[in-house]
C-alpha cells in the first residue's frame, strides 16, 4: 500500500544539521551571481553594421571602368537619352520592354536552342548598339540617332517574334496532345 511521505518525514529531526554562521551571506552572494541581470553585448552588432557600411561604400565608389578612365571621361560620354528628353523616354521604353520580354521567356529543354539562337542575334545587336553609341560620342547626328532607335526596335521585334514562335510551338503540342 502506498505510504504518504508527509507521515514519514513528520517526526524526523536531524540532530547534526547546523548551518554555518555566514551561511545566509554565502547564499545571498550565490543568488546575486547566478541571477545577476546580464548586460547584452551589442559590440558584435556594431562590428557587423560597420562591415556592411564599408562594403556598401566600397561598392558605391568602386571604379566601374578601367582605372585609367577618369570620372570626367565617364560623364562626358553621350548616350541616346542625353541628347533630348524625348529620346531618353524612347530609349527607356525600348530597354524596359526588351528586358521585360526577356524575363518572360519560358526556358525549357525543348526550346533552349531556339531561345539561344535569338539571344545570340540580340547580343550582336547590343554590341552594334554600343558601337553606335561610341559613334554618337564622336559626332551627334540624325543618322546615328535613327540607327540607335532602329537597333532598339529590331531587338524588341526579335523578342516578339521569338515569343510568337514559342506560343505556336506550345499550341501545336497542345493540339497534338488533344488529338492523341
Amino acid at each position: 500500500m502506498p505510504k504518504d511521505i508527509r507521515d514519514i518525514v513528520k517526526g524526523y529531526e536531524d540532530k547534526n544539521a547546523q548551518l554555518s554562521s555566514n551561511h545566509q551571506l554565502k547564499f545571498q552572494q550565490k543568488l546575486n551571481t547566478e541571477f545577476k541581470p546580464k548586460k547584452s553585448s551589442f559590440s558584435w552588432l556594431y562590428i557587423a553594421a560597420s562591415i556592411v557600411v564599408l562594403i556598401g561604400l566600397g561598392i558605391t565608389f568602386y571604379p566601374k571602368k578601367n582605372i585609367g578612365v577618369s570620372v570626367d571621361d565617364e560623364l562626358k560620354t553621350i548616350k541616346l537619352g542625353n541628347v533630348s528628353p524625348e529620346l531618353k523616354t524612347i530609349e527607356a521604353y525600348y530597354t524596359n520592354s526588351i528586358n521585360y520580354e526577356i524575363s518572360q521567356l519560358p526556358f525549357t529543354d525543348e526550346n533552349k536552342e531556339l531561345i539561344e539562337g535569338y539571344l545570340l542575334k540580340i547580343g550582336e545587336l547590343t554590341k552594334e548598339y554600343k558601337t553606335l553609341t561610341e559613334e554618337l560620342n564622336k559626332e551627334v547626328n540624325d543618322e546615328t540617332i535613327d540607327a540607335l532607335i532602329n537597333n532598339l526596335q529590331l531587338r524588341l521585334q526579335l523578342l516578339k517574334r521569338l515569343k510568337d514562335q514559342l506560343n505556336s510551338i506550345k499550341n501545336s503540342k497542345q493540339n497534338e496532345n488533344t488529338i492523341v
